[in-house]
């Protein structure tokens, strides 16, 4: 028995959220990209589809199979780091905070980042994940090169210069072109960011928001619902010195609060759905202004202990204010009840086929539930709204929409299904979800 059918199982597998379960025939772990070219080519004449998959951080099954789900916790590690040409090279199964802090060892650093760092390399930037920046965009695009295995086992390279349209598209390639193996990110030198988070009333915050966007390398906020309350984070570039929360408050702030406290705070709610207002009103003021500087993989994440579902969209930017006061007025007319706040980014333009922000500057506006919550009536609504603003779903969080919708809001929808076609005619990477969303 060779190594790879050693690392081979059976067992189901479920997303983070527990909205997704899969019973996969087999579940193989390559540990090279040529042991990965074997387990397609054995799908293949198995008659099996076959799915990378990640952490599970997606709300959504675009990861999800009845076939071969491959496994990447044996592709990783950096391969590369190029000080000249300012990259590094990464196995796409690495997780994005063993990156981060290997990057920090080596003085190091990405440019901009979300506010999560569990998803591996290739998850995240397949996914289009993105955090809040004026001028600097998602991780996808801070790609440099990519190495794709493609269905008939062909290892592709793919840059600007090297099979630009297969890059143009696989950056933000919801695994439908083949399996990412390593990808090439631009780095630069570590440097600190001052995070400045304050509260703000929501009629201020939404005034405000086109200048506090301009006036800050990156600008978000949370707005509770039931609530007139919003607590804002800035963070810009600092000459330092470095000066951390500290341990004490930085566990009241981060830990007691936004995670032990807000637990209790959801469970009540979700039991007792009428104590949330007063709850959310109470929660609302509960964070005091703080300031802080530090390397910036330590000031764009925080941990996420709190489990929930989330649908998130990205409207034109100029739309999202009123694209959020809708909702506001949707939850105060309605009988829902909502513990969890509603989170505000924004991300320039980029050229990226399927990224949500793709030709336009983006908000993105983000609703979550407690896990167990039903969710089905508040998004639903939510989801009214956004795609009355020309909204683009995040491809990892939950929504209804399909193929036909997509092409009428991603000018180059169809030049991503022309590379699929080319590259997986016989769809050995599709499931129900790819089948809804790019078409058959």
């Amino acid at each position: 028995m060779t190594d790879t059918y050693a690392r081979t199982t059976t067992s189901a597998w479920r997303n983070w959220a527990g909205t997704v379960t899969a019973r996969p025939v087999r579940t193989e772990s390559p540990a090279s990209v040529d042991e990965l070219v074997d387990v397609l080519r054995r799908a293949s004449a198995d008659g099996l589809k076959a799915k990378p998959v990640g952490t599970g951080h997606s709300f959504t099954a675009v990861a999800s199979t009845d076939g071969v789900l491959i496994r990447p916790d044996l592709l990783t590690g950096i391969r590369d780091i190029d000080r000249k040409a300012m990259t590094v090279t990464v196995a796409a199964g690495t997780p994005l905070k063993r990156l981060n802090t290997a990057l920090a060892r080596e003085g190091l650093s990405l440019t901009n980042m979300g506010d999560v760092m569990e998803q591996t390399v290739a998850g995240a930037t397949s996914t289009g994940t993105h955090g809040t920046g004026r001028d600097s965009a998602s991780i996808s695009a801070q790609i440099r090169a990519l190495e794709l295995v493609t269905a008939d086992g062909t290892v592709l390279v793919c840059s600007e210069q090297e099979n630009p349209e297969v890059f143009a598209a696989a950056r933000v390639g919801l695994g439908a072109l083949g399996v990412v193996t390593a990808v090439t990110l631009a780095v630069e030198p570590v440097f600190l960011l001052t995070a400045r988070e304050e509260p703000m009333a929501f009629d201020r915050v939404t005034a405000e928001f086109d200048q506090l966007v301009a006036e800050n390398e990156h600008f978000e906020f949370y707005w509770f619902p039931h609530t007139g309350n919003c607590s804002t984070k800035r963070n810009n570039r600092s000459a330092g010195p470095a000066s951390p929360p500290g341990r004490v408050s930085s566990w009241i702030d981060d830990e007691l609060l936004s995670n032990g406290v807000f637990r209790a705070i959801c469970s009540v709610g979700r039991a007792v759905p009428a104590t949330i207002p007063p709850l959310a009103e109470v929660s609302s003021r509960a964070f005091s202004p703080r300031t802080y500087t530090d390397i910036p993989y330590k000031v764009f994440t925080s941990p996420r202990r709190v489990r929930f579902v989330e649908m998130e969209y990205a409207v034109p930017r100029e739309r999202a204010m009123a694209a959020l006061r809708e909702l506001k007025a949707m939850i105060e007319r309605s009988p829902l009840k909502i513990s969890f706040p509603v989170e505000i980014r924004t991300a320039p333009a980029d050229d990226m086929m399927l990224s949500t922000a793709s030709g336009r500057d983006s908000a993105y506006i983000a609703v979550h539930l407690y896990k167990g919550t039903p969710h089905r009536s508040y998004f639903t609504a939510v989801e009214r709204i956004m795609t009355a603003h020309s909204g683009r779903p995040h491809w990892g969080k939950i929504h209804t929409r399909d193929a036909a919708y997509l092409a009428e809001v991603y000018p180059r929808f169809g030049e991503f299904t022309a590379v699929r076609d080319r590259l997986d005619p016989d769809r050995l990477f599709g499931n129900d979800y790819l089948r809804r969303v790019l078409g058959e």
